[in-house]
């Protein structure tokens, strides 16, 4: 049988029209890597403690006074960390139960990271009658659990809490410089775009705390976007579009000198609450997008 020429013409109509559709997304997802599997292939883990509401920042010990030995790397008890399927996506979901993290395998340095979190319903102990809580460590490099709740690697934090998504932390003895207000008395640093870089954390004389300049996540617990971007020691956090915090010059202070920290594993953390991930994905970055460079000028 004799294809017609009328037919064939239809035939190749629809697959350029196919081929053009598909063309712009092909274009955005050009370059990014999914980080999310069955298996979880591309992350280890790290459980520390069951946390009680008393904890005061001392290793844990049990009735006798003997010291409590963390979970350790690598055992998920109680599948803290699990994946879900949902609408035939995958969903990384994070009980909370024990504080820790999932890490990747891979070091990062410049990059973009995006992914969309929402939280579920349950607390544990030491974060009853608090906000929801978890977060987006980077820069991530050494043992896990140098920090106050002994959890986590030294890095820096891209908070992720309930009207708080995009705050920073330093995680152990970190330091960064941020666009931000300069506080007063007991008042928090506050980012601000357009204000001088700040000094925060290890080693300035300054608290390592800093709120984003507005809240911009998704209400009734629906999902947020949210995005990473790192440059050579500078990075910005993004929350459903908008810039929220604007960080130059990472580093870390060891006995008084400030030492580079820009390059590092991700971590996910686990801090006394469900939260669940999902369409997580990195893409390597060769120079700041033009899109964010006049955050730095």
């Amino acid at each position: 049988m004799v294809m017609s020429s009328r037919k064939l013409f239809f035939i190749l109509v629809l697959g350029l029209l196919s081929f053009l559709f598909a063309f712009p997304q092909n274009i955005k997802d050009k370059g990014w890597v999914k980080l999310l599997d069955q298996n979880l292939s591309q992350w280890e883990n790290y459980l520390s403690y069951h946390h009680k509401a008393s904890y005061n920042g001392s290793i844990p010990v049990d009735e006798h006074g003997d010291t409590i030995q963390p979970v350790g790397y690598n055992k998920n008890t109680n599948y803290v960390f699990s994946i879900l399927k949902e609408n035939d996506e995958l969903l990384l979901k994070v009980t909370g139960e024990y504080y820790g993290c999932v890490f990747t395998k891979q070091s990062y340095k410049n990059y973009r990271l995006k992914l969309k979190v929402k939280w579920g319903t349950k607390k544990w102990e030491a974060r009853t009658g608090k906000l929801m809580d978890a977060g987006i460590l980077y820069y991530s490099q050494g043992p896990c659990g140098v920090d106050y709740w002994r959890a986590w690697m030294l890095s820096q934090e891209f908070q992720i809490m309930e009207g708080h998504f995009g705050d920073y932390w330093n995680i152990a003895n970190s330091a960064i410089d941020i666009r931000a207000f300069l506080p007063e008395s007991t008042m928090n640093a506050a980012a601000g775009n357009r204000q001088p870089f700040l000094p925060l954390g290890s080693g300035t004389g300054r608290a390592g705390f800093c709120m984003r300049t507005a809240d911009y996540s998704t209400p009734e617990k629906g999902w947020t976007e949210v995005e990473l971007v790192c440059y050579e020691g500078k990075s910005l956090h993004i929350v459903n579009g908008h810039v929220v915090m604007v960080l130059a010059n990472s580093r870390f202070n060891e006995n008084g000198v400030d030492r580079p920290l820009v390059e590092g594993k991700i971590q996910l953390q686990s801090e006394g609450c469900e939260v669940y991930y999902k369409d997580i994905k990195v893409k390597m970055i060769d120079e700041m997008p033009d899109e964010y460079r006049g955050y730095f000028n």
